[in-house]
């Protein structure tokens, strides 16, 4: 890769170029915050298979009317306070930008042992995936969707310092002369990795067996949308499902952030249990809901016709059992002129906070090389 360098004021600014892996809650986190610690000395790119943002804080559209939406994966943000102090800017910043509010319809069926006073819980009226969207416009980053990652490589330099190129399963999507590389993707996703990955790994047995060992939960989602002015006659905006083979969460999710119906559509999201996730994630979708809409009718009877379905399926819906000791991130490789991380919620905790404190664990391990590779 050619240096790039920056003229101002007679001083010379060398460009530090970043790709980040997955366009999810936690690279969209450390993308915002390279941005305000490194301004204009760092080129951000991110990647990410499918053909939006957000990851599993996902956002669903009706095919029939745009403003009519579903969030198939978060479903709303728990602070406790010791976060809401430590990530008081984040919160600050979503609440001023009008992306979250105070959940205040009813949530049947939690656990007395989740119940806290103190603790606060917020929805997105735009959508969970907006939060992500934020962070990602507020980077500057360039994304590049339906690039599915499948290898990364050493990429020799003319200048004798090797930089790392990246490999999409698309053989026309490539792209090299990266300084790091932040891999936020599911860690099973991770390990699929071929390249320097595989071969750090393979090296690194220990390390490659607490990777292996992190396991996560697996889930369907059904967004079920309706016309404006649709009611669903339930005195709840969520509810935990107890004693259901299928189904763990319902909920009326425009009136779980606060839409009006009326104007807006109304949507209703389902959520399988674990125990029916795990068994039927290799089922194709059209089986499968069929089978969760037959036990919806038993929670929710004589629901109306819907104008359109959507079925979401997660193999890694959240994480069960983290890294051990929940670093934020691990060094998968690092030489003088490049580096290579892996980062997420795998890495800490399955949660927006779980993503925060990843994302700022990754940040200072990223700025600890950049200073030491500013000053070769």
């Amino acid at each position: 890769m050619c240096l790039i360098y920056l003229r101002s004021f007679n001083h010379s600014i060398k460009m530090f170029r970043v790709l980040i892996v997955g366009a999810g809650p936690t690279g969209a986190l450390l993308a915002n915050a390279l941005r305000q610690e490194l301004q204009q000395k760092v080129t951000i790119v991110m990647w990410d298979k499918s053909r939006g943002t957000g990851g599993r804080m996902s956002t669903s559209r009706s095919p029939d009317d745009p403003n009519c939406i579903a969030d198939l994966g978060a479903q709303y943000l728990t602070v406790t306070p010791e976060y809401a102090s430590q990530h008081s800017r984040y919160y600050k910043d979503l609440t001023e930008a009008g992306l979250i509010q105070p959940l205040s319809g009813k949530i049947e069926g939690i656990k007395e042992k989740y119940v806290n006073p103190e603790t606060k819980n917020y929805v997105t009226p735009k959508g969970i995936s907006s939060i992500v969207k934020h962070f990602i416009q507020k980077s500057g980053a360039s994304v590049q969707f339906e690039h599915h990652l499948s290898r990364v490589d050493i990429q020799e330099e003319s200048m004798g310092k090797p930089k790392l190129s990246v490999s999409a399963t698309t053989a026309s999507q490539t792209d090299s002369g990266y300084d790091a590389v932040v891999l936020t993707m599911p860690v099973p996703q991770i390990l699929k990795q071929q390249g320097v990955t595989r071969h750090c790994l393979e090296k690194d047995k220990t390390l490659l067996a607490d990777l292996e060992a992190v396991q996560y939960s697996s889930r369907f989602a059904l967004g079920l949308f309706y016309p404006p002015g649709v009611v669903i006659d339930v005195p709840y905006v969520g509810k935990y499902v107890e004693g259901n083979p299928c189904i763990r969460w319902v909920s009326v999710d425009n009136e779980k952030r606060g839409i009006d119906g009326q104007t807006h559509g109304t949507s209703l999201v389902v959520h399988t249990s674990v125990p029916f996730g795990i068994k039927h994630i290799d089922i194709p979708k059209p089986d499968v809901q069929p089978i969760i809409m037959k036990h919806l009718d038993d929670i929710i009877p004589n629901l109306p016709e819907p104008s359109s379905i959507k079925c979401v399926g997660w193999r890694y819906s959240q994480v069960s059992k983290p890294l051990a000791g929940a670093p934020g991130h691990v060094t998968i490789a690092e030489q003088p002129s490049y580096l290579l991380l892996a980062a997420g919620d795998g890495f800490s905790h399955s949660n927006f906070d779980g993503c925060i404190v990843s994302a700022e664990s990754t940040l200072t391990r990223l700025l600890e090389f950049y200073k030491k590779t500013s000053q070769l």
